[in-house]
């Protein structure tokens, strides 16, 4: 059975909580199987019978939002998919000077050439975006908090997206065997 990496957006912030025994417990219940997480922002490793992604995308938004109450976006990846994310993001670091902070905005589309342009063409001091497949990796020599060109100006660009610290999504690479 295919395996998929799906990412939630936006759970356990306010009242959107989310704890990850009850995501996990829903999941199977729904009939998926190999359900994994990582910590609390909504990582999951699934498997299902089906190799469409959107249709995937679709069916755990559907489950999600019945069990919760509330609409829970998620964007998922192959595992190709997010070892072509870690790498990119290798490359990117190995560019750019230490002590840079590096985010990953992944995409649930994969983006127009007009909103690639819309997003890499913002100037921001200190803020950097690149956009490699469905992923955007956004580098900022300031905090993620401080920064203008945030996951909410990838959105406004580029649809749906949620975002990560490089670190956790290396994390998640190694952790599930990427």
């Amino acid at each position: 059975m295919p395996t998929h990496l799906a990412f939630l957006r936006a759970v356990n912030i306010g009242k959107r909580q989310y704890p990850m025994a009850e995501l996990r417990a829903a999941l199977l219940a729904a009939g998926y199987d190999d359900v994994a997480t990582h910590i609390q922002t909504g990582n999951v490793r699934l498997s299902s019978p089906s190799t469409d992604r959107a249709a995937v995308e679709a069916a755990l938004e559907a489950v999600l939002e019945a069990d919760r109450g509330f609409a829970v976006p998620v964007v998922v990846l192959s595992p190709e998919e997010l070892a072509a994310v870690v790498h990119d993001a290798d490359q990117l670091a190995a560019d750019h000077p230490a002590g840079v902070r590096h985010y990953i905005s992944l995409l649930k589309h994969r983006p127009s050439a007009e909103g690639i342009a819309r997003i890499q063409d913002q100037e921001h001091p200190g803020e950097t975006a690149v956009v490699r497949g469905r992923a955007v990796h956004l580098l900022y020599d300031k905090l993620y908090h401080e920064a203008r060109l945030s996951n909410a100006a990838v959105e406004k660009a580029l649809g749906v997206a949620t975002n990560r610290n490089a670190t956790v999504v290396r994390t998640l690479a190694v952790k599930w065997g990427v």
